[in-house]
């Protein structure tokens, strides 16, 4: 699936103001272990915000240059928040609760139905929030995404970044025409945000799909908005016990 889910961390408020302990936290997530024990391994292990349904992402991304390195927590409190409308992400929440323990944070989670906490998020109430984010939205282009997650001015700015840098190469990337040469920017503009630490991505969704044996071209769509076509048809009916 185009879908990534991620670990925002807050950038402006709490003790993730300070990039040292954002590396902490980057530093102490294992990934497997959600992939397994969550996912039961129908997840892929995220190497950046764009995942394996955007083809052309991997072998265009770099690694981050000069990581910040991490400074060792001393027992700060952060809140750990997530929504329970998607049943997998309070656990995700309750291993990464775990990981940050064990690496010396003091971890308080909160846990609601997403239409009572997204306000609290928009708003910078937690220091860190886990998402399980489209990243094409319904544009199909990934700069929109990254423009709203991560932008001065972005409309979903959970992190609460603002960066002159990443907004240079988020508006480098929107000027350019569909192609490679974009391509490229947005990847460079992803590398930015990576390494603000603003943004731990966890690991990419899969889809799984079942059809009936007389169904016939059922679409499968990775963004979950197709099922059904006027192409769709039943070749038998089923049988009734």
């Amino acid at each position: 699936m185009p879908r990534t889910n991620t670990l925002y961390l807050n950038t402006r408020l709490g003790p993730l103001r300070d990039a040292g302990l954002r590396a902490a936290v980057r530093d102490a997530v294992q990934r497997d272990v959600l992939v397994k024990n969550v996912y039961e391994n129908r997840a892929d292990i995220a190497h950046g915000l764009l995942g394996p349904a955007l083809r052309w992402a991997a072998p265009l991304r770099h690694a981050v240059d000069q990581p910040t390195p991490a400074r060792h927590p001393q027992g700060e409190v952060i809140k750990l928040a997530t929504f329970s409308d998607r049943a997998e992400l309070p656990e995700v929440a309750v291993y990464l609760a775990q990981q940050l323990t064990a690496a010396g944070f003091t971890v308080q989670q909160e846990v609601r139905e997403y239409a009572q906490i997204e306000a609290d998020a928009l708003a910078g109430k937690f220091d860190a929030f886990i998402l399980s984010r489209a990243t094409v939205l319904d544009s199909g282009d990934p700069v929109a995404y990254l423009y709203s997650d991560f932008s001065c001015k972005g409309s979903f700015n959970l992190s609460q970044l603002c960066d002159p840098a990443v907004d240079e190469a988020l508006l480098t990337a929107a000027a350019i025409p569909a192609g490679e040469a974009r391509r490229k920017t947005i990847m460079a503009a992803e590398q930015r945000i990576i390494a603000t630490d603003a943004a731990i991505p966890l690991l990419h969704e899969r889809v799984i799909q079942g059809e009936a044996t007389g169904v016939r071209q059922a679409a499968r769509d990775p963004r979950e908005r197709m099922l059904v076509t006027p192409q769709t048809h039943i070749t038998r009916l089923m049988h009734q016990p």
